[in-house]
């Protein structure tokens, strides 16, 4: 339970509860997202990578304390998805962890601050976006259009300058196209609104060549040199067993 040392007690209690241990995206992963490196997580679906980029996020914002939260007034985790988040996604990587926190933080006499989720797509009616802009939630799920929404409106980008964690979910299918331009731009457009870069991580199955893909993700530097990534490779390795069987002896 190693992987497990950068959490709060009653977060590592939470995970020991529920799981036998840490899967290798989480176990390589975690170490990485603590010392503040941007990092690409490559792992089979199903392997807990979202949860590995979400459950130390949701670890900082506990270990704030509920004083600083009433007086933070913007976005923590920037969660991008290429397709509209569901509600399935959020209930399991985010809904489920806060609420098994909590608990845990109630029995061990730990006041757990109010997490706030909010999602953020084209589907949004628009009294839900004014109040989003008047109480920013902590954690934001969104598309990348509706990102570039956000920051093209005055009001609304203001809740942007607080973000320190940017998820970007299956980027395989954003990194090779002009969507992924799109997203690398807005990606530049949120670090130049905070006065610390946010840590970049970046979550899929599929995504090949792994350092293409990372280079994509960093970006680069004002003076045009890429930025470090750490690259998390957690992918399986299909191990297989042939034989060759002839059903004559003498062909």
């Amino acid at each position: 339970m190693d992987a497990l040392l950068p959490f709060q007690p009653i977060v590592a209690r939470w995970f020991a509860e529920n799981f036998a241990g840490p899967t290798p995206a989480q176990r390589l992963g975690w170490p990485r997202i603590a010392a503040g490196e941007h990092t690409l997580i490559l792992a089979p679906t199903g392997s807990g990578k979202t949860l590995a980029a979400f459950l130390y996020a949701l670890n900082e914002l506990v270990t704030n304390g509920s004083s600083a939260r009433t007086l933070r007034s913007g976005v923590h985790t920037l969660y991008v998805s290429p397709l509209r988040a569901l509600a399935a996604d959020i209930e399991r990587n985010l809904e489920v962890p806060l609420r098994g926190i909590r608990r845990c933080g109630e029995e061990m006499g730990v006041e757990v601050p109010v997490i706030r989720v909010g999602v953020r797509t084209g589907d949004t009616p628009a009294a839900e976006r004014q109040r989003m802009v008047r109480k920013p939630p902590d954690v934001l799920i969104t598309t990348p259009e509706s990102l570039h929404l956000l920051l093209t409106s005055v009001q609304a980008r203001q809740m942007l300058r607080t973000v320190r964690y940017v998820i970007v979910d299956e980027i395989h299918a954003l990194s090779p196209s002009k969507r992924g331009s799109f997203l690398s731009l807005l990606l530049e457009r949120v670090e130049a609104l905070t006065p610390q870069a946010p840590v970049r991580i970046g979550l899929s199955a599929t995504q090949r060549p792994l350092d293409r893909i990372a280079r994509f993700l960093a970006g680069r530097e004002a003076d045009g040199s890429p930025r470090r990534i750490a690259v998390v490779d957690a992918g399986m390795r299909k191990e297989l067993d042939l034989a060759v069987v002839s059903p004559a002896a003498d062909m």
